[in-house]
């Protein structure tokens, strides 16, 4: 099998589908590995360790003339989809959920599409989870940029000049970014507390030394795949309230809830947002789904009137791009590990990791991910 590996596109998008690492195994199994020139330099890869890891490095009509499978991070572009051989596959996180128009685009290309974010969430599939691999550098990473932001210390301190109190910081959401980033604030020294509408998730806060808030909204909303489910209005209304006054007590709050396929869900309201104090820092992992706060602007910092710092950058994994390239090419050598037999790619319908994975084979749509799909176990 030719497996080309592309230089990624997108803008502010460092990482690379695979590492040098992951390439010495896929050679050695007897795959032929093509790199396109420059694809890892901004990861920290630069093309000489692929070519010590047994790929061919060149210029991307090169590494797409005679590719059995593309590899990438993010969705490629038209003119990389025109350009690739109709018996190839395309394998990277494509985002189908909810995007009819783009799954159609793939299919009109005449290629098979695989997608990393519909892997399902079951045992087997654990190791192929590039969206918990992403989330949890999402969630790290977001500490750090609100303690770079805040004008105080995390930690408490004691001074000759007096004690300094450690900061307060609230977490909104556990899933695997808000259960690293409670982690990493509580490594820094802070006071953590966190909240999240799926009350299973307790005991995960708890053991990360954070406090969890405990809200009755009148049912449990963990819904199928341990994603949330999307609230009711009235439920949604009253979380806001019960929130604004610990917002209010909070120097830091991160927000990290999202809802597969749709907006990101409003908790932080311009009320809430003021009763926190000045130089209190909001960090929104939803900022490109829309954000959890009312005051979010994709890929900036506001700062309201009564001085909360609101970062909205997206793309958070792609910061620190050595790192999540090397654990989304883990995600992907352990996918190929599973469809990969005798040289080619085995897309069973029967096998729950291939049916859920394939959206579109040989120009046809095959599987259409929607929030239906959940019910299934289908990550998105």
């Amino acid at each position: 099998m030719n497996i080309a590996v592309l230089r990624e596109t997108a803008p502010n998008e460092t990482r690379v589908a695979l590492v040098p690492d992951t390439v010495t195994k896929l050679t050695k199994a007897g795959m032929t590995v093509k790199i396109e020139r420059g694809a890892g330099e901004r990861a920290a890869y630069p093309d000489e360790l692929y070519v010590k890891a047994g790929a061919t490095v060149g210029d991307r009509g090169q590494i797409l003339s005679g590719a059995d499978l593309v590899v990438t991070v993010g969705r490629p572009d038209d003119a990389v989809l025109s350009a690739m051989p109709k018996k190839a596959a395309l394998l990277g996180l494509l985002g189908p959920l909810g995007d009819p128009r783009y799954v159609q685009r793939l299919a009109d290309a005449g290629i098979t599409a695989l997608s990393m974010d519909a892997i399902p969430r079951i045992t087997r599939a654990q190791a192929m989870d590039a969206l918990s691999s992403q989330s949890n550098i999402a969630g790290y990473k977001a500490v750090l940029l609100a303690a770079s932001e805040l004008p105080k210390f995390f930690p408490m301190l004691t001074t000759a000049a007096g004690t300094i109190r450690p900061a307060k910081v609230l977490i909104l959401g556990a899933g695997v970014a808000g259960l690293q980033a409670i982690a990493t604030a509580r490594r820094l020294g802070a006071v953590v507390s966190a909240y999240d509408t799926r009350a299973v998730v307790k005991e995960q806060v708890q053991s990360l030394g954070a406090s969890f808030l405990e809200f009755d909204l009148g049912a449990d909303a963990e819904g199928a795949g341990g994603y949330a489910k999307e609230l009711t209005p009235e439920q949604i209304q009253k979380q806001r309230q019960f929130m604004v006054d610990h917002f209010g007590a909070s120097d830091v709050v991160i927000t990290t809830a999202l809802v597969p396929g749709r907006p990101a869900p409003l908790l932080i309201t311009e009320e809430a947002v003021a009763a926190m104090g000045p130089g209190s820092v909001i960090v929104d992992l939803a900022a490109e789904a829309g954000g959890n706060c009312a005051l979010t602007v994709a890929d900036q910092t506001v700062v309201t009137k009564n001085g909360v710092h609101i970062i909205g950058k997206t793309n958070l994994a792609a910061t620190m791009p050595a790192h999540a390239s090397q654990l989304y090419s883990r995600n992907v050598q352990a996918l190929l590990e599973a469809l990969i037999k005798d040289g080619a790619l085995a897309l069973d319908p029967a096998d729950e990791i291939a049916r859920g994975t394939t959206i579109v084979r040989g120009g046809a749509i095959v599987h259409q991910p929607t929030l239906d799909a959940l019910a299934t176990g289908v990550a998105s």
